[in-house]
Protein backbone atom coordinates (compact mmCIF):
# COMPACT_ATOMS: atom_id res chain seq x y z
CA UNK A 1 0.00 0.00 0.00
CA UNK A 2 1.35 3.43 -0.97
CA UNK A 3 1.53 5.89 1.96
CA UNK A 4 -0.77 8.91 1.80
CA UNK A 5 0.83 12.24 0.88
CA UNK A 6 -0.35 13.40 4.32
CA UNK A 7 2.38 11.25 5.89
CA UNK A 8 5.17 13.21 4.17
CA UNK A 9 7.51 14.85 6.67
CA UNK A 10 9.70 17.93 6.37
CA UNK A 11 12.97 15.98 6.41
CA UNK A 12 12.04 14.25 3.12
CA UNK A 13 12.06 17.55 1.23
CA UNK A 14 14.50 19.64 3.24
CA UNK A 15 16.83 19.99 0.22
CA UNK A 16 14.11 20.32 -2.43
CA UNK A 17 15.32 22.27 -5.47
CA UNK A 18 13.04 21.24 -8.34
CA UNK A 19 9.64 19.71 -8.95
CA UNK A 20 9.17 17.49 -12.03
CA UNK A 21 5.68 16.48 -13.15
CA UNK A 22 3.76 14.66 -15.84
CA UNK A 23 0.97 16.59 -17.59
CA UNK A 24 -1.91 14.39 -18.80
CA UNK A 25 -4.11 13.18 -15.93
CA UNK A 26 -1.49 14.45 -13.46
CA UNK A 27 -1.66 18.20 -14.04
CA UNK A 28 -4.97 17.92 -15.90
CA UNK A 29 -8.41 16.57 -15.00
CA UNK A 30 -10.47 15.13 -17.86
CA UNK A 31 -8.21 16.88 -20.35
CA UNK A 32 -8.34 20.35 -18.78
CA UNK A 33 -5.97 22.18 -16.43
CA UNK A 34 -8.00 23.11 -13.32
CA UNK A 35 -7.36 26.50 -11.77
CA UNK A 36 -5.97 24.94 -8.57
CA UNK A 37 -3.29 23.08 -10.55
CA UNK A 38 -2.07 26.17 -12.39
CA UNK A 39 -2.15 28.14 -9.15
CA UNK A 40 -0.06 25.39 -7.53
CA UNK A 41 2.53 25.76 -10.30
CA UNK A 42 2.79 29.48 -9.59
CA UNK A 43 3.08 28.77 -5.84
CA UNK A 44 6.09 26.53 -6.45
CA UNK A 45 7.73 29.30 -8.45
CA UNK A 46 7.00 31.85 -5.74
CA UNK A 47 8.69 29.56 -3.20
CA UNK A 48 11.79 29.41 -5.42
CA UNK A 49 11.27 25.79 -6.48
CA UNK A 50 12.12 25.10 -10.12
CA UNK A 51 9.45 23.33 -12.18
CA UNK A 52 9.80 21.13 -15.27
CA UNK A 53 6.99 19.13 -16.95
CA UNK A 54 8.13 15.65 -18.08
CA UNK A 55 5.62 14.60 -20.72
CA UNK A 56 4.81 12.42 -23.68
CA UNK A 57 3.23 15.38 -25.45
CA UNK A 58 4.73 16.65 -28.73
CA UNK A 59 7.35 19.20 -29.67
CA UNK A 60 4.72 21.64 -30.94
CA UNK A 61 2.99 21.67 -27.57
CA UNK A 62 6.28 21.85 -25.68
CA UNK A 63 7.30 24.93 -27.67
CA UNK A 64 4.22 26.67 -26.25
CA UNK A 65 4.73 25.27 -22.73
CA UNK A 66 8.35 26.45 -22.52
CA UNK A 67 7.40 29.92 -23.76
CA UNK A 68 4.14 30.51 -21.91
CA UNK A 69 3.99 28.48 -18.70
CA UNK A 70 5.77 29.42 -15.43
CA UNK A 71 8.31 26.60 -15.85
CA UNK A 72 12.09 26.32 -16.13
CA UNK A 73 11.99 23.95 -19.09
CA UNK A 74 10.08 20.96 -20.46
CA UNK A 75 11.07 17.40 -21.40
CA UNK A 76 8.85 16.12 -24.20
CA UNK A 77 7.94 13.09 -26.30
CA UNK A 78 8.99 10.72 -23.51
CA UNK A 79 12.57 11.98 -23.48
CA UNK A 80 13.28 12.87 -27.12
CA UNK A 81 14.26 16.45 -26.20
CA UNK A 82 14.11 19.28 -23.74
CA UNK A 83 13.20 22.91 -24.47
CA UNK A 84 13.75 25.99 -22.34
CA UNK A 85 13.62 29.76 -22.55
CA UNK A 86 16.94 31.59 -22.55
CA UNK A 87 15.84 34.42 -20.30
CA UNK A 88 18.89 36.53 -21.10
CA UNK A 89 18.02 36.66 -24.81
CA UNK A 90 14.29 35.84 -24.56
CA UNK A 91 14.84 32.97 -27.01
CA UNK A 92 13.50 29.43 -27.03
CA UNK A 93 16.33 26.87 -26.97
CA UNK A 94 16.02 23.22 -28.01
CA UNK A 95 18.14 20.17 -27.19
CA UNK A 96 17.27 16.93 -29.03
CA UNK A 97 18.56 13.45 -28.25
CA UNK A 98 18.98 12.69 -31.99
CA UNK A 99 20.31 14.83 -34.83
CA UNK A 100 17.91 16.08 -37.54
CA UNK A 101 18.78 13.36 -40.08
CA UNK A 102 18.32 10.56 -37.55
CA UNK A 103 14.90 11.93 -36.59
CA UNK A 104 13.82 12.06 -40.24
CA UNK A 105 14.86 8.44 -40.82
CA UNK A 106 13.13 7.23 -37.67
CA UNK A 107 9.91 9.06 -38.54
CA UNK A 108 9.70 7.10 -41.81
CA UNK A 109 10.09 3.81 -39.93
CA UNK A 110 7.47 4.84 -37.38
CA UNK A 111 5.03 5.80 -40.12
CA UNK A 112 5.10 2.21 -41.40
CA UNK A 113 4.51 0.89 -37.87
CA UNK A 114 1.59 3.27 -37.45
CA UNK A 115 -0.03 2.00 -40.64
CA UNK A 116 0.27 -1.57 -39.37
CA UNK A 117 -1.22 -0.74 -35.96
CA UNK A 118 -4.20 1.04 -37.51
CA UNK A 119 -4.85 -1.96 -39.78
CA UNK A 120 -4.34 -4.56 -37.07
CA UNK A 121 -6.04 -3.06 -34.00
CA UNK A 122 -9.56 -1.82 -34.76
CA UNK A 123 -10.59 1.33 -32.91
CA UNK A 124 -7.13 2.86 -32.75
CA UNK A 125 -6.18 6.21 -34.30
CA UNK A 126 -3.14 8.40 -34.58
CA UNK A 127 -3.15 10.82 -31.66
CA UNK A 128 -4.65 14.17 -32.57
CA UNK A 129 -1.33 15.83 -31.68
CA UNK A 130 0.74 13.53 -33.95
CA UNK A 131 1.36 16.21 -36.58
CA UNK A 132 3.27 18.27 -34.00
CA UNK A 133 5.67 15.45 -33.09
CA UNK A 134 9.38 15.35 -33.89
CA UNK A 135 10.49 11.93 -32.70
CA UNK A 136 7.77 9.51 -31.65
CA UNK A 137 4.50 7.93 -32.73
CA UNK A 138 1.48 8.31 -30.45
CA UNK A 139 -1.42 5.89 -30.85
CA UNK A 140 -4.66 7.04 -29.27
CA UNK A 141 -6.44 4.35 -27.28
CA UNK A 142 -8.77 6.47 -25.14
CA UNK A 143 -8.32 10.23 -25.65
CA UNK A 144 -10.41 10.93 -28.79
CA UNK A 145 -11.53 7.35 -29.49
CA UNK A 146 -13.80 5.07 -27.44
CA UNK A 147 -11.60 3.44 -24.76
CA UNK A 148 -9.93 0.21 -25.85
CA UNK A 149 -9.39 -2.70 -23.48
CA UNK A 150 -6.12 -4.06 -22.16
CA UNK A 151 -5.91 -6.73 -24.85
CA UNK A 152 -5.86 -4.05 -27.55
CA UNK A 153 -3.26 -1.97 -25.72
CA UNK A 154 -1.06 -5.06 -25.41
CA UNK A 155 -1.48 -5.70 -29.16
CA UNK A 156 -0.32 -2.14 -29.93
CA UNK A 157 2.74 -2.61 -27.71
CA UNK A 158 3.54 -5.97 -29.34
CA UNK A 159 3.62 -4.40 -32.82
CA UNK A 160 5.96 -1.63 -31.67
CA UNK A 161 8.29 -4.14 -30.03
CA UNK A 162 8.25 -6.51 -33.01
CA UNK A 163 9.83 -3.69 -35.03
CA UNK A 164 12.49 -3.01 -32.41
CA UNK A 165 10.85 0.14 -31.09
CA UNK A 166 10.47 1.13 -27.47
CA UNK A 167 6.97 1.85 -26.23
CA UNK A 168 5.29 3.21 -23.13
CA UNK A 169 1.65 3.29 -22.11
CA UNK A 170 0.29 6.58 -20.79
CA UNK A 171 -3.21 7.25 -19.52
CA UNK A 172 -4.38 8.13 -23.06
CA UNK A 173 -1.78 7.03 -25.64
CA UNK A 174 0.70 4.31 -26.44
CA UNK A 175 3.90 6.07 -27.47
CA UNK A 176 6.58 4.33 -29.53
CA UNK A 177 10.03 5.47 -30.66
CA UNK A 178 13.44 4.31 -31.77
CA UNK A 179 16.25 5.28 -29.42
CA UNK A 180 17.86 4.45 -26.12
CA UNK A 181 16.13 7.13 -24.08
CA UNK A 182 13.08 7.64 -21.89
CA UNK A 183 11.66 10.29 -19.58
CA UNK A 184 14.33 9.66 -16.96
CA UNK A 185 17.39 9.68 -19.22
CA UNK A 186 16.54 13.07 -20.75
CA UNK A 187 15.58 14.47 -17.36
CA UNK A 188 19.04 13.47 -16.13
CA UNK A 189 20.64 15.14 -19.16
CA UNK A 190 18.65 18.29 -18.38
CA UNK A 191 19.78 18.23 -14.74
CA UNK A 192 23.46 17.91 -15.73
CA UNK A 193 23.52 20.30 -18.68
CA UNK A 194 21.08 22.94 -17.51
CA UNK A 195 21.75 23.10 -13.77
CA UNK A 196 25.19 21.51 -13.40
CA UNK A 197 23.90 19.03 -10.80
CA UNK A 198 24.46 15.28 -10.53
CA UNK A 199 21.15 13.40 -11.04
CA UNK A 200 22.36 10.49 -8.92
CA UNK A 201 24.19 12.24 -6.11
CA UNK A 202 21.62 15.04 -5.91
CA UNK A 203 18.46 13.01 -6.50
CA UNK A 204 17.02 13.87 -3.07
CA UNK A 205 16.84 17.48 -4.28
CA UNK A 206 14.15 16.59 -6.82
CA UNK A 207 10.49 15.61 -6.49
CA UNK A 208 8.43 13.91 -9.20
CA UNK A 209 4.65 13.70 -9.59
CA UNK A 210 2.97 11.33 -12.08
CA UNK A 211 0.03 9.09 -12.83
CA UNK A 212 0.76 6.10 -15.10
CA UNK A 213 3.15 3.30 -16.20
CA UNK A 214 5.22 5.59 -18.43
CA UNK A 215 6.26 7.42 -15.24
CA UNK A 216 7.81 4.29 -13.70
CA UNK A 217 11.45 5.19 -14.57
CA UNK A 218 10.99 8.45 -12.67
CA UNK A 219 9.35 6.77 -9.67
CA UNK A 220 12.14 4.20 -9.62
CA UNK A 221 14.95 6.78 -9.66
CA UNK A 222 13.73 9.63 -7.46
CA UNK A 223 13.14 8.72 -3.80
CA UNK A 224 10.87 11.76 -3.38
CA UNK A 225 7.79 11.22 -5.54
CA UNK A 226 4.02 11.13 -5.45
CA UNK A 227 1.17 9.87 -7.59
CA UNK A 228 -2.22 11.43 -8.08
CA UNK A 229 -4.95 9.03 -7.01
CA UNK A 230 -5.90 7.84 -10.52
CA UNK A 231 -2.50 6.12 -10.70
CA UNK A 232 -4.09 3.31 -8.69
CA UNK A 233 -6.05 2.27 -11.80
CA UNK A 234 -2.74 1.08 -13.28
CA UNK A 235 -1.41 -0.60 -10.13
CA UNK A 236 -1.70 -4.13 -11.54
CA UNK A 237 0.44 -3.12 -14.53
CA UNK A 238 3.23 -1.43 -12.58
CA UNK A 239 6.32 -2.58 -10.68
CA UNK A 240 7.68 0.84 -9.60
CA UNK A 241 5.50 3.07 -7.47
CA UNK A 242 5.72 6.59 -6.02
CA UNK A 243 6.65 7.18 -2.40
CA UNK A 244 3.27 8.79 -1.67
CA UNK A 245 -0.24 8.92 -3.13
CA UNK A 246 -2.75 11.80 -3.17
CA UNK A 247 -6.37 11.44 -2.12
CA UNK A 248 -7.59 13.33 -5.17
CA UNK A 249 -7.22 12.65 -8.89
CA UNK A 250 -5.64 14.62 -11.71
CA UNK A 251 -5.02 18.34 -11.34
CA UNK A 252 -6.77 18.47 -7.98
CA UNK A 253 -4.42 15.74 -6.73
CA UNK A 254 -1.48 17.72 -8.14
CA UNK A 255 -2.57 20.76 -6.13
CA UNK A 256 -2.99 18.57 -3.03
CA UNK A 257 0.57 17.28 -3.38
CA UNK A 258 2.03 20.77 -3.92
CA UNK A 259 0.12 22.25 -0.98
CA UNK A 260 1.38 19.42 1.26
CA UNK A 261 4.98 20.04 0.17
CA UNK A 262 4.75 23.78 0.73
CA UNK A 263 3.28 23.38 4.23
CA UNK A 264 6.65 21.88 5.17
CA UNK A 265 8.75 24.69 3.63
Amino acid sequence: MIPSIETLTADVIQDLTAFFFDIDDTFTTKGRIPAVAFQALWKLREYGIRTVPITGRPAGWCDHIARMWPVDGVVGENGAFYFWMDEGESKLRKRFFDADEARREKRLRLRAIGDKILRSVPGTALASDQRYREADLAIDYREDVPPLDRKDVDAICAIFRSHGAQCKVSSIHVNGWFGDYDKLSMTNIFIREHWGLDPDRDRYRFFFCGDSPNDEPMFRHFPCSAGVNNLLRFADDMTAFPSFIAHREGGEGFAEIVDTLLRHR
